[in-house]
């Protein structure tokens, strides 16, 4: 199989990732596709993440280690990983450090890629914590066109992309790029699987094949605790929202996610979330050229008080720390 099979780049950046590694590397080791080559990226760490690496290299020449001369933001470390892959490869696969492949991930992606020509992307049902997740595609839909798929993404929240570690891409798609990844946001794996799919057609395998660990420390972990995903919604609507949708779809996709926007605005102010939250609310709307506006913000509270007439001195209050922050 592997002398004719297309040749697969493996990549993993890693910073302080021992604590999962091993299981990590386990997992790509275990693959029924075998022509494969594993880069393991470590990004000066401080714990054992480059004896683990270097311990399986020197078990399994498909394994090679790159240590980092001087450490990289996250973002940045992904795009510098995946310009370590071969030349030879047709496929790449980004595997994060706290993640892990079902053993027949590569095989049954790599079978899609081959028989649909025009797929850039691979997707597949994902495993992430306890809860199976990528799912609304119907079972014939194996070859869908990228463009479809974006406007059903941007039109009705249909999140079938996932993190890096749920997709296989074709690496020509990655090489003709100078940076994969926007470095400015931590958002850019959705961000450019919309871009690559403006020219290619998406692929979805119907099995769940990667498991995503959900941990304190992961940059899911990192995103939520900012709540960065109500802007990217935003931030992704305004790059690519007019160029799949028509303009009355735009406006009332908008219009949905500003209602839900300032329900959770008025949510966080009763929460009295901390100043980082509103700098970065703050900061993420002014670069898609929102702004938090107080008619909206009444609005909202107004509906939300259906119900909890008994508590309006809160609300009131709420009110005024948004009017603060904004």
């Amino acid at each position: 199989m592997a002398g004719s099979a297309p040749l697969v780049s493996i990549v993993t950046p890693a910073y302080n990732g021992a604590e999962f590694l091993s299981e990590c590397i386990e997992s790509v080791l275990r693959q029924t596709y075998e022509n494969w080559e594993y880069v393991l990226v470590n990004n000066c760490s401080t714990d054992n993440t480059l004896a683990i690496a270097e311990s399986y290299a020197g078990k399994d020449t498909r394994i090679r280690v790159h240590n980092n001369a001087q450490f990289r933001q996250a973002v940045e470390n992904q795009n510098h990983a995946l310009r370590l892959m071969s030349a030879a490869s047709t496929y790449c696969k980004v595997v994060h450090a706290d993640d892990v492949l079902f053993p027949r991930c590569l095989e049954e992606m790599v079978a899609v890629a081959e028989a649909y020509p025009t797929v850039g992307i691979v997707g597949a049902y994902r495993l992430s914590g306890t809860t199976v997740d990528l799912d609304g595609l119907a079972l014939h839909e194996v070859c869908v066109s990228g463009r479809e798929i974006c406007r059903r993404s941007l039109l009705e929240g249909f999140h079938v992309f996932g993190s890096p570690t749920s997709l296989l891409i074709r690496a020509d798609l990655i090489r003709e790029r100078e940076r994969f990844y926007d470095e400015s946001h931590l958002w850019a794996d959705t961000e450019v699987c919309y871009d690559l799919l403006r020219s290619s057609d998406f692929g979805f395998v119907h099995q769940v094949l990667t498991y995503s660990r959900r941990h304190a420390r992961a940059l899911s972990a990192t995103s939520k605790r900012a709540d960065s995903y109500t802007i990217a919604e935003f931030h992704l609507l305004s790059r690519f929202g007019r160029e799949f949708l028509t303009p009355e779809e735009y406006e009332h996709r908008l219009n949905f996610l500003l209602d839900h926007y300032y329900k959770f605005v008025v949510r966080s102010a009763l929460r009295r979330r901390e100043p980082a939250f509103w700098r970065v609310q703050r900061e993420g709307l002014q670069a898609v050229g929102l702004q938090l506006r107080t008619s909206r913000v009444l609005k909202a509270a107004a509906a939300m008080a259906v119900g909890q007439l008994a508590r309006p001195f809160k609300s009131l209050a709420a009110l005024m720390r948004v009017q603060q922050r904004a």
